[in-house]
């Protein structure tokens, strides 16, 4: 029987000797932050789903390969980050073959909401939507660095070791990350405003 309070590399361990119960814990446990990195790497729900389902699944059949002496949620981020990559480039493709769409289309609701604060929870909701579409146009290389860092918490010398760079590429990333976006968010988008 599989220990709730069991250790990622204890249940990673588990999983690939064969335990489903052990794989389905740590899917459990890593689903949703694993999906926010995926959804501001996209910019797309859906498509933070489709790579999120296939880094499991990625993650499922390398469990063998697995360092237990390396943390899960690295390991696992390092996987969706590929899945991400690939997608993005078959994307690259179908628009190039079948067309693209405007990905700044915002639908927006026209109901009236009762709460006194629905409007300031409408532009809050807006920003951050505007600013995950300018996140998901960012370079690959300046994307991952960005996030890995500022968003899923990771020191510059575990992104480093991540990604396969060194610390002083990870903080030129995450600068000219943070540059472009300043540059591309309207003012009130900037930090501290």
């Amino acid at each position: 029987m599989v220990d709730g309070d069991a250790s990622d590399a204890r249940l990673a361990r588990l999983a690939a000797e064969g335990d489903d119960k052990a794989f389905a814990l740590l899917v459990r446990r890593h689903k949703e932050a694993l999906y926010r990195l995926l959804r501001r790497y996209t910019g797309d729900a859906d498509e933070a789903y489709e790579a999120a389902h296939e880094a499991f699944i990625a993650a499922w059949g390398a469990l063998k390969r697995y360092d237990p002496n390396r943390s899960f949620g690295a390991w696992l981020r390092t996987i969706a980050i590929n899945k991400a990559r690939d997608r993005g480039r078959r994307m690259t493709v179908r628009r190039a073959i079948f067309g693209s769409k405007d990905l700044d289309d915002v639908e927006v609701l026209d109901k009236a909401d009762p709460r006194p604060d629905a409007e300031h929870e409408i532009l809050a909701d807006e920003r951050a939507r505007r600013l995950d579409r300018a996140i998901s146009r960012l370079p690959s290389a300046l994307k991952e660095a960005l996030l890995l860092t500022a968003f899923e918490g990771f020191s510059q010398q575990e992104t480093a070791q991540m990604l396969g760079v060194t610390i002083k590429t990870i903080e030129t990333r995450v600068y000219r990350a943070r540059k472009v976006l300043i540059e591309q968010l309207d003012p009130d988008m900037r930090p501290g405003a």
